[in-house]
């Protein structure tokens, strides 16, 4: 590698028109291993003043039979390492082939500095922003827009033999549906705009953001669904793994949905959606709620906000 860096210097000197990048592209040498080289001649020792505080750099490291190697010709190694290799190699796997291939005793925080120190590291990736996971616990709800549950459930569409997703957010304390999605497809990027349709609806309302219940669906640990739900203020629980029961709400609804709406068989996806959103509309304005004094979630509202009614405790 020594040589062909040579050969590139020398060419130029004879052809400063041609460039280095030129140069370097004709024999395929890479131009960060001839950049590298060059400083290493032009700066044989490093300067080290600027160095922090400490025991000083050895300048060599050992090989199994105790030969010293300068930090020179492992930088030789290094970089026909990085231009041999098919892989494009990081500093964990370029110690492990000197170490292989060299027998060379040498740590994965020197080859990363020497990597630093001529500038041969590859750029960092960039860490995606990650949302802790928090359970689902014990709660005492005592008003509206303090707890949120939602899930998905498919129904079943005969006449056109595929399924409807439905996707519907229940306010645990008044059992109003806030919001849903019906579509052929139910994706992260429903789910949040449903959840945004939500926010819409009840925002004006709190005077602090809701508690957000789901389960562990694809779309309920997407980052956006995540992203989306910081965004608005909400804390996103979810619950353990096959603990439907945490989520007892919205799942007591999706069953009275079985019994009262879907008993038919529908012959396409727009009688569905039709009968799905007469039905929903039904039970938010009419239907009896036996644990709202068999009043319907929109009248039991009225009469709460009329001083006629206060709301009970519901333990989840």
């Amino acid at each position: 590698m020594t040589e062909l860096c040579e050969h590139v210097m020398d060419w130029h000197r004879r052809a400063p028109q041609v460039s280095l990048r030129r140069w370097c592209a004709t024999i395929r040498l890479s131009r960060a291993t001839f950049y590298a080289w060059r400083h290493r001649q032009r700066h044989p020792e490093p300067d080290r003043r600027h160095q922090a505080p400490g025991r000083p750099p050895r300048g060599y490291s050992v090989t199994q039979n105790g030969q010293k190697i300068a930090d020179g010709q492992i930088m030789d190694w290094i970089t026909d390492i990085l231009t041999t290799e098919n892989a494009a190699y990081g500093y964990h796997k370029i110690t492990w082939v000197l170490r292989r291939r060299y027998h060379l005793q040498i740590s994965f925080k020197k080859v990363y500095r020497l990597l630093r120190q001529w500038h041969l590291l590859w750029p960092q990736r960039k860490r995606r922003i990650r949302h802790p996971r928090r359970l689902a616990r014990n709660r005492i709800i005592t008003a509206p827009n303090q707890l949120w549950q939602t899930d998905i459930t498919y129904v079943y569409i005969a006449g056109e033999d595929r399924f409807l997703y439905l996707q519907a957010i229940i306010d645990v304390c008044d059992r109003m549906i806030i919001a849903y999605h019906m579509g052929l497809h139910c994706q992260a990027t429903d789910v949040v705009r449903t959840l945004k349709h939500a926010v819409m609806q009840r925002q004006s309302e709190w005077q602090t953001p809701p508690v957000l219940r789901t389960d562990n669906g694809p779309q309920f640990i997407a980052e956006a669904f995540e992203t989306a739900c910081a965004a608005y203020g909400l804390e996103h629980e979810r619950i353990p793994v096959a603990t439907p029961n945490k989520n007892a709400f919205i799942e007591s609804w999706h069953a009275q949905l079985e019994r009262e709406c879907l008993t038919q068989e529908f012959a396409t996806y727009g009688e569905a959606y039709a009968a799905i959103t007469r039905w929903i509309a039904f039970y938010n304005q009419d239907r009896l709620h036996g644990s709202l004094e068999f009043w319907s979630p929109a009248t039991m509202r009225q009469r709460v906000a009329g001083g006629q009614a206060t709301w009970m405790p519901v333990k989840v």
